[in-house]
């Protein structure tokens, strides 16, 4: 990986006969053979640090977590006065990683600029802008759609994983449950009761146990069906939208029911989505379908973020002996089609069926007993984060920089 020095040097016309240049005028080095991506050692106060293009060469320093180049999810500050002790802002949260991404930045930052003293680190998430002419919905930063195109992907668990795993990391999330027709989140979230309504009006979503919840599931009996036309439906969803009271979210995740469709086109004419995510299985015929919901958020110019791959693979937990019982290749058949990443693959594990049925996701994505699910879960939230903190922020709606980590 190669460094860009942020240290310009000053223009100096007068020779000089130090032995230290060679005859060519360039400065001499005394590391031969040493670090290629370090500055020369006679780095001294006639070199002047800038601000861009110190985050110019952060930006190409890649996460250690996820194995990606920070991009354009880094953000840099430099006091007027001070400006050799910089500030340094990733965009999206980290949770329990902080220390190590702290520490990854701070070694590249002493072989980019030897002289510089990162004096904070911290995390913040800013607002994403959204299609043109949707005004943002207020006390939500950015809303992502998760769709499969296809039912029976588990593209309800892949929601929940996503928030709790985002939740984990430090965001404060919120689940709007759009499929209308099955509305599962009450049952997997558990029991935290119904939404309170205290001016008849409106609503305050259900928190379970930190994820802000809004469902027709709450309204309903389990065992009532929705015979709603088209337009009921998509009324029914822009009412739960606008009327709820959320609270002050940096991510709202809005699971779309299977299709594309009147509520899918509802979703993207009315609402500020900010990008979506698709999920789809090893199968050939969810990889049909999902490539449709793809095609169909690129024509309305919502960016995709990238591809979660559901029952990727069964681990016997008897002999160990991985199998792909739904086949493979279909997460790098949409990645290649579409250049797109792929978030990250689940697997057909029984924990996650019993937990989700018993509305006890938190054994499984935020504190368990076995943490492999948890990390895998973290490692598409970061994923997830971490692309959609590539997006153009909407300047309008920034706050002042306030970090929600920091040292």
């Amino acid at each position: 990986m190669k460094f860009k020095n942020p240290f310009q040097r000053q223009k100096n016309s007068q020779k000089t006969n130090n032995p230290g240049e060679n005859q060519n005028n360039k400065p001499a080095t005394n590391n031969p053979g040493g670090d290629p991506h370090a500055p020369p050692d006679n780095a001294s106060s006639n070199q002047v640090l800038h601000r861009k293009t110190l985050r110019q060469a952060l930006a190409t320093v890649h996460d250690p977590i996820i194995d990606k180049p920070y991009g354009e999810a880094i953000e840099i500050k430099l006091p007027a006065e001070t400006p050799e002790n910089i500030g340094v802002t990733l965009r999206y949260p980290v949770g329990d990683f902080l220390s190590t991404e702290r520490e990854n930045i701070q070694q590249a930052l002493t072989k980019i600029a030897p002289r510089a003293h990162m004096a904070h680190f911290g995390t913040v998430i800013r607002p994403h802008k959204v299609q043109r002419d949707i005004a943002p919905v207020d006390n939500i930063k950015n809303i992502i759609a998760v769709a499969s195109g296809k039912g029976g992907v588990g593209k309800s668990t892949v929601t929940v994983m996503l928030a709790k795993s985002l939740q984990a990391l430090g965001a404060r999330v919120g689940i709007l449950d759009a499929d209308i027709y099955g509305p599962s989140m009450p049952r997997m979230l558990g029991d935290h009761g119904k939404p309170a309504s205290p001016d008849n009006k409106s609503f305050l979503p259900v928190d379970a146990d930190g994820i802000q919840n809004m469902s027709l599931g709450y309204m309903m009996d389990e065992a009532s069906p929705a015979i709603w036309r088209g337009a009921m439906v998509s009324r029914a969803l822009m009412q739960m939208m606008n009327e709820t009271r959320w609270d002050n979210l940096d991510y709202l995740l809005i699971d779309l029911p299977p299709g594309t469709g009147d509520i899918q086109l509802t979703l993207v004419q009315k609402i500020p989505v900010t990008a979506a995510v698709i999920v789809t299985t090893p199968q050939d015929i969810a990889l049909i379908d999902a490539q449709r919901a793809w095609a169909m958020f690129e024509k309305v110019q919502v960016p995709v973020l990238g591809v979660i791959e559901n029952m990727s693979t069964f681990i016997c937990p008897h002999c160990g002996h991985e199998e792909h019982i739904f086949g493979q290749g279909a997460a790098e058949t949409m990645a290649r089609k579409f250049q797109a990443p792929i978030l990250g693959r689940l697997p057909l594990n029984i924990a996650i069926r019993e937990h989700m049925d018993a509305g006890q996701p938190e054994h499984l994505w935020k504190a368990p007993k076995d943490k492999t699910l948890a990390e895998s879960g973290q490692k598409i939230a970061l994923n997830t984060a971490h692309a959609l903190a590539q997006l153009p922020v909407d300047l309008n709606r920034n706050n002042p920089l306030t970090l929600k980590k920091t040292f």
